[in-house]
């Protein structure tokens, strides 16, 4: 497998199904903020204590899409990393995260469609041994030829 300089990311020809990577990062109150004020989502289960209590959360939440920006971050920096293009992402959102938790996302290389440089790909979102965000991803990938 080549060596990784951060400007460019894996080849086609350098996947296999299997491979994996993984990106972890601990939520804190300044993420949970600032992913508000960039995205616009304002909804009180993510910034209102006492709002957040109230709810089937019983405390407040970081927003979904926080963790699952992490399965990017993967995607654009370490596998298939920098040149590949995202096409596709489902996702499913299986437990809260709160401020203070660990997410690590984490890829798994499932199929390479050469003919179409794509490969589509498992991404799951982890906090402990408990799944958060199960998904898959589809994207394309520089090929050599």
């Amino acid at each position: 497998m080549k060596e990784l300089n951060g400007l460019e990311g894996l080849y086609l020809e350098d996947l296999e199904v299997g491979l994996a990577a993984s990106y972890a990062k601990t939520v804190t109150e300044t993420d949970i903020v600032m992913f508000a004020g960039l995205s616009g989502d304002t909804n009180p289960v993510h910034l209102n204590d006492e709002y957040a209590r109230t709810t089937m959360f019983e405390g407040r939440i970081a927003h979904g899409m926080l963790s699952a920006g992490f399965i990017s971050t993967v995607l654009g920096t370490r596998l298939p990393g920098p040149g590949t293009i995202y096409l596709s992402q489902n996702l499913q959102f299986k437990a809260p995260v709160r401020i203070g938790d660990t997410v690590t996302a984490k890829v798994i290389v499932r199929e390479i469609i050469a003919g179409k440089k794509r490969a589509i790909l498992e991404t799951n979102c982890y906090v402990g041994d408990r799944c958060v965000i199960s998904g898959e991803a589809t994207v394309m990938v520089p090929s050599r030829g």
